[in-house]
């Protein structure tokens, strides 16, 4: 029986959901796979920081992080000051790592990743803006500890993306990718097709909480441009940032234009792209109009399609309905017995 000491950075609705998930999956790590963890640390953006070496009480901790509460309480040893100073004292085997997102320079989680993996941890992110503009040093110094770096859950949530191409596909070659890959534009226009505003479809993925209080990286295509760029980057090895993709989002699609596709038996999707051309590879995310016989006409609400086209199998699809934390939290599962029992 082995015993990893996890830790967690970042406590919002995927970093509760993935502990609950390792509370429900105890039994089944521990019977089936030979494993059992104790949590050493948890960090949040608000609701402070616990580190304890001997272990926290995690119920207790999911209780407290539910209800807003200071987490500190919980903590054993003096508080971290930031997130690379917790990175380096949380004493885990394993950091998971949630916090927001920063599109442009992937901090202050690219310096927290670099920490991690400094002391000796296989690192997890759910956080697309470390892997974009750290991917190569993040890859090389994991490979350098003889630890993992992975993300499964920074593209389609639980999706196996990733992981299909470095295990299920050796030898394959990437030669294209097209697909809907931002769930809250999806339902933006979806909702519009039901004769919503473009402003109503906003504020109802707001309430229901898929769309931020400032929605821009969404509707700008920011979100969906750095999926496309990481995809690009690791799965087709040629490193572009999210500024390289010739981007357009949805903001200036009417409800008029949404309407007369439909008369049309067109929808309107925001498509992401990208295609190998020689030694170069082109890549766009952009509003278009889809027919009936294509796949992406057909992904309906906040779910998720990719295509890919490789050199050795031709189109596989792979398609997600109705993702949510749950899901997100299970990627960040599956990359965490993926890293420790290889």
């Amino acid at each position: 029986m082995k015993t990893f000491r996890l830790a967690f950075l970042g406590f919002g609705n995927v970093g509760r959901a993935l502990a609950q998930l390792f509370l429900d999956k105890q039994a089944e790590l521990r019977d089936k796979h030979q494993i059992e963890f104790v949590v050493t640390g948890i960090a949040t953006g608000h609701h402070g920081a616990a580190i304890n070496p001997e272990g926290l009480d995690i119920e207790a901790a999911l209780v407290a992080a539910k209800s807003r509460q200071d987490l500190s309480v919980f903590s054993k040893v003096a508080l971290p000051q930031n997130e690379v100073d917790f990175a380096r004292r949380c004493g885990a085997d394993v950091l998971f790592e949630s916090i927001p997102v920063n599109y442009r320079s992937g901090q202050p989680a690219l310096d927290a990743l670099r920490a991690s993996l400094e002391q000796g941890m296989h690192v997890i992110t759910a956080n697309k803006g470390p892997v974009i503009h750290g991917y190569e040093e993040l890859n090389r110094l994991a490979a350098d500890r003889g630890k993992k770096f992975f993300f499964e859950a920074t593209v389609m949530d639980g999706a196996p993306i990733f992981s299909l191409f470095r295990e299920a596909l050796p030898g394959a070659n990437l030669k294209s990718f097209c697909g809907v890959l931002n769930s809250t534009t999806n339902m933006i226009l979806s909702l519009m097709e039901y004769g919503n505003t473009f402003e109503q479809a906003v504020a109802h993925c707001q309430e229901i909480g898929i769309a931020e209080t400032n929605p821009d990286g969404d509707i700008d295509g920011w979100d969906a441009a750095i999926k496309t760029a990481l995809l690009v980057t690791v799965l087709m090895g040629y490193p572009i940032k999210p500024d390289q993709v010739d981007r357009t989002g949805i903001r200036k699609i009417t409800l008029q234009e949404v309407l007369m596709a439909e008369q049309s038996c067109k929808r309107w999707k925001l498509i992401c792209k990208a295609e190998r051309q020689g030694d170069q590879v082109f890549a766009s995310v952009k509003p278009e109009l889809v027919t009936p016989d294509m796949p992406v006409y057909h992904v309906e609400g906040t779910s998720s399609y990719i295509q890919f086209e490789t050199d050795v199998l031709g189109q596989l699809s792979i398609m997600e309905s109705d993702p949510g934390p749950h899901t997100t939290a299970y990627g960040m599962f599956a990359d965490f017995l993926n890293a420790v029992r290889s």
